[in-house]
Order: structure tokens, then C-alpha cells, then sequence
């Protein structure tokens, strides 16, 4: 990503009012993020009402300084990078999800997105077996080529992030955290936050300077679950963020896993409870590995998708007139679902196709 489109797209997440959804419908109407920008008012306006308009005509101080805060933070070493749909780095598995983060920062090895990946996620207050647990289930599982990703918390992310460090040629492993990357949170885990990013990722769709705010964590777990394919929940109390993550997965199309524990342990609960709703009981990291047997990474989106004219496309052929889900167009077009789903992106971008609820696509009349 050039920096004029890197902060475009700051700019335009940050400006007050914006969410991801406004942001997509802007960026769908006007083109590119940088377009958004330069949209006359009155135009802005019709599509964001009054407020936003003038905030993005209008870009606040402290806006400006926290744009200089996050470039500096990029300068600062070629490990830095920031990620935008589009992007080579942009992990494919994130574009199947219902809400894909739209700028990501990554500190680390970007290659380790385009890994095929496991979420291993539990309780902060993990029971000695329970950690235990967490670190041998992801050694064994980075050795066999999955990279291991989890939150960076205590208990049981902290013992997943260690075991998949530990493990020799493993896939590596991502940190996914609710703060800016220029922060640890939490601290105790500053040591094992530079082995993650020297051996991995951390990752993060936070701009440098963002302080560990309570609404960002149970944010951040729809990309643990969005980066897997598949979610170990190893220890978790029925009101645990990781049943949040293991619900995520879930919805997303991903398999859930959940290792069983004592009838008497809280934190064997929120385990127990997946497992009535239909997650897989596993006792072993075979058994995951058997579950997911013949899975491959999901692969890029190819290239050369994006040079066909829009008038050619097979994809909007495909789509018709009609709303159609993802498997109707999978099955049409014979694509992989990584590349599918890239593509019906940028056509959403560009205001060719929208995201209709129910997982519907439909092809607007533009297009």
C-alpha cells in the first residue's frame, strides 16, 4: 500500500461517524478511499449525512496528529506494515467473514497470514491443566503446519502463542490484539509479544496509540475466528469472550473444537456447553488434525481477476439478477472461496454488487 492510500484509508476511519459499514458504502459510491475525500459536500451529504461530511471535509487536529503517530510507527522498521483489501499481505480467510477489518497493522512476517491457521482461545484464569493443555495441543499443531493464532491474553492465548513458539518448524504464530501495535497489553506479556513478532505477527486493526479500551477485545475476536479455519476453545466459563470467538467461527463457516474437562471446574463449563450446541470434543491434536485432514490453505485471489472488463466479468454473469448466496456462486463459477470472495468484494467497493443480510449478493444495475 502507497502512502496516499494508506492515509486515505486513515482518514477515513477515523473520522467521527465512520464505522466499517459507512465506510465500505462510501468507498462503494465514491470509488476509493482518496475519492471519498475530495467528494463535494453536498454529495457527502446525501450519503453520510451533515455531521460526516463536514468532519471529513474538515479532518480534526487530533486526527491529523494521531495519522503523523501512525506513520512514524511505520518508519520504524521494514517488519512494519499497514494492510488494506487489495493487498498482496491481506489474509484470504478474512474476505469469507461478514465484517472484514477494512486497514490492518502487522508487525512481524506478513507471509504468515496467507498460512492455513487454527484459533486456540480460553480463559484468562486458566487452571494449570488447562495451560497445559493450550501449549501442547498448539506445539503439536504448529508442527504440523498450522499457525497457531490467539488473542495475546493471559491463560490460555499466552500458553498457545508459547507452545507454537516452542515447536521446531512450526508455522509461526499470530497475536491478535484489541490495542495499537505500539502498545503490549498486557504487560507481563512484553517479552512474548517481541518472540511472536520476531517469529510471526502481531496484528492489529488499531492505530498505533490506541490504549487497551474494554470494547476492542470482543472486536478483535471476529478476526481470530475470521484468520481459522478452525477455533480450539481449551478452558472457558460460560461467560467467556472465547465463546464469543467459538460463535464467530461458527457463523463464519469455520469448525469448532472444545477439549472437555471436570463437571465440577467453571471452566470447563463454556466447553461443555459447545459441545451440546454441536462443537467437536477432541482429546487429542489428531483429532483436529483428522477433522481438518485434506484442508489446504485458502489460496490468494488470483491476479488476473481484476484486468477483465467489468462488462466481461463472469462473476457479475454469474451472479444475474437475482440475490444468491456465496454456495450458489461457488458452485457456478467453479472458483475457490478465497478468490470468490476477494472478488465480490472489490465489485461491493466499487458499487457493482451489494452485501445483501441473509449472506445474499446481488448485482446492482450499474453493474
Amino acid at each position: 500500500m502507497d502512502a496516499a492510500e494508506f492515509e486515505a484509508w486513515f482518514r477515513l476511519l477515523a473520522t467521527p461517524g465512520v464505522n466499517r459499514g459507512l465506510a465500505r458504502r462510501l468507498v462503494a459510491a465514491c470509488g476509493t478511499p482518496e475519492a471519498v475525500l475530495v467528494t463535494p459536500l453536498g454529495t457527502l451529504r446525501s450519503l453520510a449525512g451533515e455531521a460526516v461530511a463536514h468532519a471529513l471535509h474538515s479532518p480534526a487536529d487530533e486526527t491529523e496528529a494521531r495519522l503523523a503517530a501512525a506513520r512514524t510507527w511505520l518508519a520504524g522498521g521494514a517488519d512494519r506494515h499497514a494492510i488494506a483489501p487489495g493487498d498482496p499481505h491481506y489474509p484470504p480467510a478474512l474476505l469469507q467473514t461478514a465484517d472484514p477489518p477494512l486497514l490492518l497493522y502487522l508487525q512481524g512476517e506478513p507471509s504468515v497470514l496467507q498460512r492455513p491457521a487454527l484459533a486456540v482461545v480460553g480463559s484468562r484464569s486458566a487452571t494449570p491443566q488447562g495451560t497445559a493443555n493450550a501449549r501442547a495441543f498448539a506445539r503439536e499443531l504448529a508442527a504440523q503446519g498450522w499457525c497457531i493464532v490467539s488473542g495475546l491474553a493471559l491463560g490460555i492465548d499466552a500458553a498457545a502463542h508459547e507452545g507454537a513458539l516452542d515447536a521446531a518448524a512450526g508455522a509461526g504464530t499470530v497475536a491478535v490484539v484489541g490495542t495499537g501495535l505500539d502498545r503490549v497489553f498486557p504487560a507481563a506479556h512484553r517479552a512474548l509479544a517481541h518472540r511472536i513478532g520476531a517469529a510471526g505477527a502481531l496484528l492489529s486493526e488499531y492505530a498505533p496509540g490506541t490504549p487497551p479500551l474494554r470494547q476492542h477485545f470482543p472486536e478483535r475476536n471476529r478476526i481470530i475466528a475470521g484468520l481459522a479455519q478452525g477455533t480450539l476453545v481449551v478452558e472457558a466459563a460460560l461467560s467467556s469472550g472465547s465463546l464469543i470467538t467459538a460463535r464467530l467461527a461458527s457463523e463464519a463457516g469455520r469448525e469448532v473444537f472444545a477439549i472437555p474437562g471436570s463437571i465440577h471446574s467453571p471452566q470447563s463449563r463454556g466447553c461443555h456447553a459447545l459441545i451440546r450446541q454441536g462443537a467437536k470434543l477432541v482429546e487429542t491434536a489428531e483429532d483436529i488434525v483428522e477433522e481438518l485432514r485434506g484442508q489446504r490453505p485458502l489460496p490468494l485471489p488470483g491476479a488476473g481477476d481484476d484486468d477483465a472488463p467489468a462488462d466481461e466479468d463472469p462473476l457479475l454473469a454469474a451472479l444475474g439478477h437475482d440475490p444468491v448466496t456465496l454456495d450458489a456462486l461457488l458452485a457456478r463459477t467453479g472458483d475457490s472461496a478465497a478468490a470468490l470472495s476477494a472478488r465480490l468484494l472489490q465489485l461491493e467497493l466499487e458499487g457493482r454488487v451489494a452485501r445483501l443480510p441473509g449472506g445474499l449478493y446481488q448485482r446492482l444495475a450499474s453493474g
